[in-house]
C-alpha cells in the first residue's frame, strides 16, 4: 500500500531540492542600466538579464 507522502518511484522530488537551499548565485550584467547583478540561473549569451530594480520595472503592472 502506498504512504500519500511517499513517492511511488522513490526518488527525490525536484520540488523538494529547488527548495531546499541556497541556489548558486551567478554575476551578470543588466542588460537594462549595465549594473552588476548575481541572478540565481546561469546567463546564456543572447538573452537579457535585468538586476532585481529593472526587472521589476519591465513586469506588466496587474
Amino acid at each position: 500500500m502506498r504512504r500519500d507522502n511517499q513517492r511511488e518511484n522513490n526518488r527525490p522530488s525536484r520540488f523538494n531540492d529547488r527548495f531546499s537551499g541556497p541556489r548558486e548565485m551567478h554575476k551578470a550584467v543588466c542588460a537594462e542600466c549595465n549594473a552588476e547583478c548575481e541572478v540565481p540561473f546561469k546567463p546564456r549569451e543572447g538573452k537579457p538579464v535585468y538586476c532585481r530594480d529593472c526587472y521589476r520595472n519591465k513586469r506588466p503592472a496587474f
